[in-house]
């Protein structure tokens, strides 16, 4: 860690010194990226995480450092039983300080307000996604006075996340993307070496879950980025 504490800590408004860290952070691997972060960046500290297909890794990853460090967790009320019970699976077997977040609006009344938001086109979506993830994240970030957070997000998901860098700042918090330059190969082989599971709908051909209603498998002919929301958008707007 000795090399890292030299690492220059950029100001919120200053993206000079910010590229410079990323060239540095970029010669690292994972591991020593979230030990980097967990130890030198400001505020407290969460993992968010939607328990995903290869959740498993940044989970693992994070909690051998910090065990207790806070995950965070929105749940829309409209995920795949398999995903409830990754959730709790992981959380039983990593030992998870895991914090679950919803939108003040049960989906029920959302239904009865607003219709069937996901069947109405990109301004539903948009609309939907900011009711059941933007708002109820934001929600968390100030609750737990949050400084930093780390997410398991890589370049080659799709085209929205093909220039990520290890580190940025989003709503004035650094945000830091440990595993930016990952392939699927190296989630698996570290999966494997620490024999943790993907999710259980990666057996049924799905490359990224996310709602019952707006995550398909991945068929011939389909980007991964076309497995959710139809195609119309990749980000929910938690990433934007």
């Amino acid at each position: 860690m000795n090399q890292l504490e030299h690492f220059p800590l950029p100001g919120l408004g200053e993206q000079g010194d910010l590229n410079h860290l990323n060239r540095k952070l970029e010669k690292l691997s994972a591991v020593q990226r979230v030990e980097w972060a967990l130890h030198h960046l400001p505020g407290n500290h969460v993992l968010t995480s939607s328990f995903g297909i290869q959740a498993a890794l940044m989970l693992h990853m994070a909690t051998r450092i910090v065990p207790d460090i806070t995950v965070v967790l929105v749940d829309t009320g409209h995920l795949f039983p398999e995903t409830y019970e990754f959730v709790d699976q992981l959380t039983e077997r990593l030992g998870l300080n895991l914090r679950i977040y919803r939108a003040h609006l049960s989906p029920a009344l959302q239904e009865k307000y607003y219709g069937r938001l996901w069947e109405q086109g990109l301004s539903g979506l948009k609309q939907y996604n900011r009711i059941n993830k933007v708002e109820p994240l934001k929600r968390a970030f100030r609750e737990l006075d949050v400084g930093s957070w780390l997410v398991g997000l890589r370049r080659q998901q799709s085209e929205s996340r093909a220039s990520l860098a290890p580190v940025r700042i989003q709503d004035g918090r650094y945000k830091v993307h440990p595993v930016f330059d990952w392939n699927s190969r190296d989630v698996y082989r570290y999966l494997r070496q620490h024999h943790l599971p993907y999710h259980p709908l990666w057996e049924k051909g799905y490359v990224s879950v996310g709602d019952k209603h707006t995550s398909r498998p991945l068929e011939a002919g389909m980007r991964e980025e076309d497995t959710r929301f139809f195609g119309l958008k990749r980000e929910c707007g938690i990433h934007e």
